[in-house]
This record gives structure tokens, C-alpha cells and sequence, in this order.
């Protein structure tokens, strides 16, 4: 037997490109003479720098070094003999690949095993003939003492079959050998399919069996069903990772849990996709006609959520031949062409010694059951192993559990504090006890509620009214939020912060992120409907449901003023993190909780619903709470919601819409004496009169609006007022008087350090110097408003700072630049927002007509197919680049 090397080794992979088509050129006799010189030269420069030779196949090695540098040395040696050597004169060259990988050396019998020796085969798969490749921990190793004649580059991160973990790859320039290859032979299938922190365990016939019906289309709606924690969601998320290669439009994951109503479903689809929202059309309507084309795969999770939505699949399938959907749902669709797939339990041994009592520790940890609770078991204890005394406790386990995946997570990490046998003692109690539960829930979900109850009853009465609170958040919520909503007054006796540790490190709670420094945890789907359960049988559910709708309700208050401020990003990322908290303080405040909340809400923070292009959605919910019986007196929440509405109907172009709200509003207004609304009112109907065009009542509002915020003191809310009256300047034909007044506001939002809104009133001042005739200024304006909105990272405002940049190329001379920027407005769902002024009201050439004439039809049409294919982050960079360069 071989002595092969173990610990830190290197592997080195290689293999001729294009042998088949080599064999089909030389013959069968002239190609064992090829085959017979590359194994020579190969051997003998990997053998020089102490090489073990593990395989060979023919046209292929697989080497092991014990130091990564002579792995290097060897494989520099490698190329520059076979470039050196005599070929057939219908070859030319024999082009080789090699790749290189540093890892643990792990023997089973006499061969590798382990990810490490994955991870060198699929870096190796990656080159092309004549390429050397390393991965970043070989690259780390030897980049300091290179052999002579040899340098590093590095060729980015890719993504590997089969692996979850993104890789860096470098290139071996060597000397008098060619460095220049084509891109590397990567996965580049567009997809947010999230990184998996834990090994997935067995299922390997499953993932064959689902991807060979997907890939050959055999099924395009494939749906798992199974009870909670089955693993349906593991095993979709690995099937979709093995298909990658073969959806070339991408392969794209909806999480569904937090979604119950249906009008929901379109845009949460659209939000994984990156699809934007388009004015006056429906969201399927905009999502069918994305996918339309497309070679995708679609994997929704946790369908039973919104039964009321499954037609919509068919129709989404028939409206987008090409596109497949794997879906996972507790129950099956009853979807015509869909294809059920029951995700039965993992396999577990029923006999565990042999007929000499003896264990076979091997095959025993070879089950799939088995090697899951192992790993999840070292994971809670790292010197947890197997033994012939625990095997049989832990084969019951598994079989107690019917081999579902989560309810043996939840027993694996007990063994942090018990031993296989103490487990199953108390693990058996507890089944024992639930055996009678409701007989219309399936008997794998009654074992699966068992082994929650188990966990559930090992936890302290702190511990178990902290977790049944914590079944009021949907979405992930904050060490802040479960001190406000689960210990307000600190009467829970646990300290809020150790309590969320301890449920985490008993796997009930995942710590899910780090928010700005701070801990974000979120609970598992199964376990929070335990915990609703718990919670309603407490009789605290009212109380707690109603602290968590004022918490939010808080942190929307408190974030309104803000979105228009210097601190916009942050409180738009915040806001974002909560908005199925948000979303689910809503639906309580219209299902009968307090209505009155949910108007507050959407009166505070509907600019939240606007920044981020959820517009149809934010006006919904208005029109829900202001359509609700209990929120029709005449009180400052209904008006401010009013006002809210009109600003989303507004940005969606229903003027009419939003001019109805915002008289309404001001009419609760004036019977409240309330100044605030009053001008906040006055203020939307100026932008209202201005769509009218009707100057002469706008500027009746906005001097009204500005008037009542000078009473208030509110010096922004003055400023905005002068920029609407800016707006009724400019339809009278006032250019000067409007540029010295738009100065002013520009100089105040400039020294308040509000980027957001100055980014505004600079795109306006911009648009006022071209019409005044001073270019450079009007550049000037508008690079300093690209800059803003790239630091912002924020979506309104961005189309009308475009715009505004096209027109200037325009009048630069630059037609083709003006194309490409137009083209990439449209990409980007210009219609989404209707504040486009640069020429609706300053009158001025619209850059689409001036670019398609100056161009012609097919230049523009090129230039503006280049633009459509920028992300907005490009669109904002290449038009900086163009105001720099004029």
C-alpha cells in the first residue's frame, strides 16, 4: 500500500483539454504515443519535487504534495516541458491543466476523502489547456517565495459545483509561456440562492432524482411535500444548487414563510427576481413579461402560507414556457402538470450489532440519520464520538424521531448537556405524552411537535414565556425589540440578552445577522407556530401582540422625519429589516386589533413604501386601514394616512387619487386646527395643481403650506414649501427669480446636511441653468447630485437626476452618451416615479427624440440596448463619468 502524505497537503490536478477530438485527429495507436511522453514528462517533474502520484487516468493525475511550494515548482516544470516537447504536427501543442489546492489531508483506506479534495478537482475544472490555477489557501502559502521565472494574478471569486463556498482563484504566469486564457470555466448562472452555514447530510438519490426531472423537462412544477422539518427547504435549496449550470437566466429563491396574503405573492417573487413595479400594470403582469424569455428556476418555500395564491402558478407557468419552479408546501397544489415529491424521512438502522453483539461503526454512521445527529451533535460538543455503548440509544433516537431532519437537530444539540441515553429517557417521555394529539395531524408532525415540546420542557419558566413572546415577531427582529415587546417592565426574571443565547444554543432561535453592531435573531417556522400555540393558551397574546404594534409603531414615528434627512440609508435599511414586522402589525390593526396604530404607521413612515418602489403595496395598505369602520372619525391619524396615501398615489401618476386624499386630509386638518397637517396637505395639493397646470393654485398652496410651517418653526418643511412655489415660478416663465429663490433652499438643505432632499433641489437648480443658457453650472449641479445619490443608495430621485444628466449630453453634443443613459432609465422603470421636471416643466428637448434623430434609428437602438443592460449603481457611475469628462 502507498504511503500517502496526511495533514496540510496540497493536491494537484490535471488533465489534457479537448482528448476525444485528439484521439479522433491521431488514432488509437499515434494517441497512446501522445498519452505515453505526457505521462513521462508529467511524472518525472511532479516525481522531482517530491510528488505521490495518488491516480492517473490515462490523460489525468491526481498528485499530492507534502509543501505547497514544490507543488508549485512541479507544476511550472510540467508546462514548460510539454511546451518544450515535440508534438504530432496536427496537435501543435499539448495543452494540459493543472490546479492546485491546499487542505487537509484525510486518508479513508488508501485514498483521499473529504471537501478539500472536491475543492482541488472543481479548481482544476475551472482552467484551460496551457493554465496553472491555485485557490486562495495554496495562493496564500507560496506567494511570498515563488520559484524564479513565475508571478501571480488574481482571477476573482467564483462559485464551484457542489460547493457552497465561493472560491478565489489566481493564475501561475510562467515565463516564455502563454498567460492570456479565456474567462474561467465557472458557475455564472445569476442567482441569490442563499450560503448554507451547515454540511447538508445525505439525500443524495433525492437531489439525482429531482434535478434529472427538472434538467430533462420531464416536470417543470416539481413540488416537495412533507411535514415542517422534513428538510424540504435543505433538499430544494441542494437540488438548485446542482442545477445552476442549467438555468443559464438564473436560479432564484422565495422565501414565502412571512407572506399569508396573496396580493403579496407577485411582489415577493418580483423582489427576489429584481423585478421593479410599473405604474397602471399589475405586478404579475410586469413579473410574467420579465420571465417571459427567460431559462429560470424558480424555488418557492413554504407554499402552504398562501394557498389562496397557487393558481397564479399556472398561470405564471403559462405565461413563461421555459421557467420551472421547485416549491415546497406541506400539502400538494392539485396543480394541473404538477409533479408530487414526498420528502420521506432520512433512513435509520432498525438492527445495530451483529450476531456477536459487535457494532460496525462504519456502516452505522452511514445512515443518514445517524451521520446527521453525529455531526450536529459535534457541533454542540466537539468530542462527542460515537461508541458501541451509545450507538443503539442513538439509532432509537433517530427512530423515535421518524428520521426527520429538524426534530434530530433539535435532540443532536442536546448532547451539550445529556448523553444519548438521558435523551432518549426524556425524549420518550414527552412522545409518550403528545401520542394523543389532534388525529388530523399527520403522525410524522405529531413526532415533530414532540421532539419541540421536549426542548420546549427543558427550558426554565423564564426561558419558555420569553420564547412564546417571541412567536409575536415574523421576520427577524432585534435585542431591542424583544426587550420592548417580551420584558418591558423586566418582570420576566432573565435577563432578555442570556435568554435569547440560551434558546439559540438549544436550537430554537437562530442568531441570523448582525445589525449595525447588534445581534438579529429569527425563529424557525415550525417553532414559531409552537410558540403561538403556547402563547395563545398563556391568555398574554392580546398584551403582547399589542406591545409589539406599539414598538413598531414607535420605530416608524420615529423614522418618518428621518427618511427625508441626513440619516435616509440607514433608516431605510432599518425600516426594510422590519417590514414583515411591519407588515404583520398591519394586518393585526385591520383584523381587529387598533386600527388607529396601523394609520399612524402608514402616516409616519409611507416614504418608506416610496424609497424603496413598494408603492402598489404601501398604497394597499392605506386604502385597507382607511376603508376599515373604526378609522372614520375625523381624528389626526386618519389624516395623517390620508396624506400618505396621496403621496404614494401621487408617485404612482394616479393624480386624481392623490388629490382626493390630500383634500381630505386637509379637511380633517382644519376641523383639528392641526398647523402640521394643514401644511403637509397644502404642500401635496401645489404638486397636485402644478400636474393641472394650474400655476396660479399652486402657488396658492405652497404659500399657504409655507406660512403655517413658519409658524411651526419647522425650517425644513418652509424649504420644501419654497421649492413647490419654485415649481409655479417656472410655469410663469420666471427663470430668474426661481434660480435665486432655488439657490436659497439648496444653500439650506446644504447646511442641514440633508443629502436627500438637497440631492432634489440640486436636480431642479441643474435644470434652471440650462434653461438660463449656463451649461457648466448646469453640469456643475448635476455631478454633484450623482454623487449624492450613489452615497445614498437610495431609489427616488435617481430617474430625475438621469434624465437630467441625458439632457445634458445632449446639449454637450454627446447623442450616443444620451442614448445609453435613456436606455438605462427605461431598464430601470422610468414610469415607477412621476417626478421627472427637466421636461415635463422647464419645456426643455426630450433626450430620447434629440438622441434617436442625431443617432439615427440603429445607432440609438444599440446604444440604448447598452444602456438597459447597466444596474442602476452603473447607470449613476457612467453618467458621473460623463459630466467629468465634459
Amino acid at each position: 500500500m502507498r504511503s500517502l502524505p496526511t495533514g496540510t497537503v496540497t493536491f494537484l490536478f490535471s488533465d489534457i483539454e479537448g482528448s476525444t477530438k485528439l484521439v479522433q485527429a491521431l488514432g488509437p495507436a499515434r494517441w497512446t504515443d501522445v498519452l505515453e511522453t505526457h505521462q513521462r514528462l508529467l511524472r518525472s517533474a511532479f516525481t522531482a519535487e517530491g510528488g505521490v502520484e495518488v491516480t492517473t487516468g490515462g490523460d489525468s493525475f491526481f498528485v499530492v504534495f507534502p509543501a505547497a511550494a514544490h507543488a508549485v515548482e512541479a507544476a511550472a516544470a510540467a508546462q514548460r516541458a510539454l511546451d518544450a516537447a515535440a508534438w504530432p504536427e496536427e496537435i501543435g501543442k499539448l495543452r494540459v491543466r493543472i490546479g492546485l489546492h491546499t487542505g487537509e489531508g484525510i486518508l479513508g483506506s488508501d485514498d483521499y476523502v473529504g471537501v478539500d479534495v472536491h475543492r482541488a478537482a472543481r479548481v482544476a475544472a475551472t482552467a484551460h489547456g496551457g493554465q496553472i490555477v491555485l485557490s486562495a489557501t495554496t495562493r496564500a502559502l507560496v506567494e511570498g517565495a515563488l520559484p524564479a521565472g513565475t508571478g501571480l494574478r488574481e482571477l476573482g471569486s467564483y462559485r464551484l459545483k457542489d460547493l457552497a463556498r465561493q472560491e478565489t482563484i489566481s493564475q501561475l504566469d510562467v515565463a516564455g509561456l502563454p498567460v492570456e486564457f479565456p474567462p474561467l470555466k465557472t458557475l455564472d448562472t445569476p442567482t441569490n440562492l442563499p450560503a448554507q452555514l451547515t454540511s447538508f447530510i445525505g439525500r443524495s438519490r433525492e437531489i439525482d432524482e429531482l434535478a434529472g426531472a427538472l434538467r430533462d423537462g420531464a416536470a417543470r412544477l416539481v413540488t416537495l411535500t412533507g411535514p415542517g422539518g422534513s428538510g424540504k427547504t435543505r433538499l430544494s435549496l441542494a437540488t438548485a444548487a446542482a442545477l445552476l449550470p442549467d438555468y443559464p437566466d438564473g436560479v432564484f429563491f422565495v422565501e414565502l414563510a412571512a407572506i399569508e396574503d396573496p396580493a403579496l405573492f407577485a411582489p415577493t417573487i418580483a423582489t427576489a427576481l429584481g423585478v421593479k413595479e410599473e405604474p397602471g400594470r399589475p405586478m404579475e403582469a410586469t413579473l410574467h413579461a420579465h420571465l417571459a424569455g427567460r431559462h429560470s428556476l424558480l424555488v418557492l418555500d413554504n407554499l402552504e402560507q398562501v394557498v389562496s395564491a397557487w393558481p397564479r402558478i399556472s398561470e405564471l407557468l403559462a405565461a413563461a414556457p421555459r421557467v420551472a419552479i421547485l416549491a415546497s408546501s406541506r400539502e400538494v397544489l392539485h396543480l394541473k402538470g404538477e409533479h408530487e415529491y414526498p420528502v420521506l424521512p432520512l433512513p435509520y438502522p432498525s438492527v445495530v450489532r451483529d450476531a456477536g453483539g459487535r457494532v460496525d461503526l462504519t456502516a452505522f454512521a452511514a445512515y443518514d440519520a445517524v451521520g446527521l445527529f453525529i455531526v450536529r451533535a459535534q457541533a454542540a460538543r466537539p468530542a462527542f464520538a460515537v461508541t458501541d455503548a451509545n450507538a443503539p440509544d442513538i439509532a432509537e433516537i433517530c427512530s423515535r424521531l421518524d428520521g426527520l431532519p429538524l426534530a434530530i437537530e433539535l435532540a443532536a444539540a442536546r448532547v451539550k448537556l445529556f448523553e444519548p441515553e438521558a435523551i432518549l429517557s426524556r425524549l420518550s417521555k414527552s412522545l409518550g405524552f403528545l401520542t394523543g394529539g389532534a388525529r388530523d395531524v399527520p403522525a410524522r408532525q405529531q413526532t415533530l411537535r414532540g421532539a419541540i415540546a421536549w426542548s420546549h420542557d427543558l427550558l426554565t419558566a423564564p426561558e419558555r414565556a420569553l420564547l412564546r413572546r417571541l412567536a409575536a415577531f415574523v421576520g427577524g427582529w432585534s435585542l431591542e425589540a424583544a426587550e420592548a415587546v417580551c420584558d418591558p417592565d423586566g418582570s420576566l426574571g432573565l435577563d432578555v440578552f442570556d435568554g435569547l443565547a440560551s434558546l439559540v444554543d438549544k436550537s430554537l432561535v437562530v442568531a441570523a445577522s448582525i445589525d449595525l453592531g447588534e445581534p438579529r435573531f429569527r425563529s424557525l417556522m415550525t417553532i414559531r407556530a409552537f410558540a403561538l400555540e403556547r402563547l395563545e393558551e398563556s391568555g398574554e397574546a392580546g398584551e403582547v401582540r399589542q406591545r409589539h404594534a406599539r414598538h413598531f409603531l414607535a420605530l416608524a414615528e420615529k423614522a418618518g422625519p428621518l427618511l427625508l434627512g441626513g440619516e435616509t440609508r440607514s433608516w431605510l435599511e432599518r425600516l426594510g429589516r422590519e417590514k414583515d414586522n411591519l407588515r404583520e402589525v398591519l394586518r393585526w390593526a385591520i383584523s381587529g386589533g387598533d386600527v388607529i396604530i396601523g394609520l399612524r404607521i402608514l402616516g409616519a413612515a409611507w416614504r418608506f413604501w416610496q424609497e424603496r418602489f413598494m408603492l402598489t403595496e404601501g398604497l394597499g395598505w392605506a386604502q385597507q386601514l382607511l376603508a376599515h369602520p373604526d378609522a372614520q372619525a375625523p381624528t389626526a391619524a386618519r389624516a395623517a394616512c390620508l396624506d400618505g396615501a396621496g403621496g404614494l398615489a401621487y408617485w404612482l401618476g394616479d393624480f386624481e387619487a392623490a388629490g382626493r386624499h390630500y383634500e381630505a386630509s386637509l379637511a380633517i386638518a382644519d376641523g383639528l386646527a392641526d398647523q402640521a397637517l394643514q401644511a403637509a396637505a397644502h404642500y401635496g395639493l401645489g404638486f397636485i395643481e402644478q400636474t393641472r397646470g394650474d400655476s396660479h393654485a399652486l402657488r396658492r398652496h405652497e404659500e399657504a403650506s409655507l406660512e403655517l410651517y413658519r409658524r411651526l418653526g419647522d425650517a425644513d418643511g418652509q424649504a420644501r414649501a419654497r421649492m413647490g412655489l419654485v415649481l409655479g415660478m417656472l410655469m410663469e416663465g420666471e427663470y430668474v427669480a426661481a434660480r435665486d429663490l432655488q439657490e436659497q433652499t439648496v444653500r439650506h438643505f446644504r447646511e442641514r446636511a440633508n443629502w436627500l432632499t438637497l440631492g432634489d433641489t440640486l436636480t431642479l437648480l441643474s435644470a434652471l441653468e440650462l434653461r438660463l443658457g449656463d451649461l457648466p453650472a448646469a453640469r456643475r449641479h448635476a455631478a454633484e447630485v450623482l454623487g449624492l445619490r450613489q452615497g445614498l443608495n437610495v431609489l427616488a430621485g435617481m430617474l430625475g437626476i438621469l434624465q437630467m444628466t441625458a439632457i445634458l449630453e445632449m446639449a454637450a453634443g454627446r447623442p450616443e452618451r444620451a442614448a445609453i443613459i435613456v436606455g438605462a432609465i427605461d431598464a430601470l422603470n422610468a414610469d415607477s416615479l412621476t417626478m421627472l421636471p427637466p421636461v415635463r416643466i422647464l419645456k426643455l428637448d426630450d433626450p430620447v427624440v434629440g438622441a434617436r434623430t442625431a443617432l439615427g434609428e440603429a445607432a440609438f437602438e444599440s446604444a440604448w440596448a447598452r444602456g438597459r443592460a447597466l444596474s442602476w449603481p452603473e447607470a449613476l457611475a457612467y453618467a458621473g463619468e460623463g459630466l467629468a469628462s465634459a
